[in-house]
């Protein structure tokens, strides 16, 4: 894996983390305070998916000897 790809899967995943310690897990799963981290969490789990697509066609186009 590239610097560049594991710069934003740091990033992402800590995002995620964040946003799972901000959340509210003793109140309603989607009230109106805890949609802004349901949202942050989807796209950084959609952010690593991507990053590991965007990975994997980066090797595809590698010739090997």
């Amino acid at each position: 894996m590239k610097k560049f790809y594991k710069v934003f899967l740091i990033l992402f995943i800590v995002i995620i983390a964040i946003n799972l310690y901000a959340f509210d897990w003793n109140g309603d799963f989607l009230s109106e305070d805890n949609q802004k981290f349901i949202f942050s969490i989807a796209f950084g789990v959609i952010g690593v998916a991507l990053l590991f697509v965007l990975n994997t066609w980066s090797k595809i186009g590698v010739k090997t000897k």
